[in-house]
């Protein structure tokens, strides 16, 4: 067996007639959806651009709600730090 068929996992003509038929093949779906490479691209990087902002209004609403907290408790500490000082 030689290193090239090793590494291609078959003979090179029997891997090249397989990426034929599926490229022949992905083509044909492509085609049917309206797709371009270029298409499948910007929808990977949009996925990754989501994903990353996702994060974001995550962290965004986190926040938003430690202050909406913060605006109750920290007076009421306050309060009652004051009301137990007196003592």
């Amino acid at each position: 067996m030689s290193a090239l068929t090793r590494f291609l996992g078959d003979t090179p003509l029997r891997v090249l007639l397989k990426l034929l038929v599926v490229s022949f093949l992905v083509g044909l779906v492509m085609n049917a959806f309206g797709w371009s490479p270029m298409d499948v691209l910007y929808g990977i990087r949009n996925f990754f651009v989501d994903l990353w902002n996702l994060g974001f209004r995550a962290i965004d609403r986190f926040l938003g709600y430690i202050l909406l907290g913060a605006a109750i408790v920290i007076p009421v500490f306050i309060l009652l730090r004051i009301a137990n000082y007196r003592k």
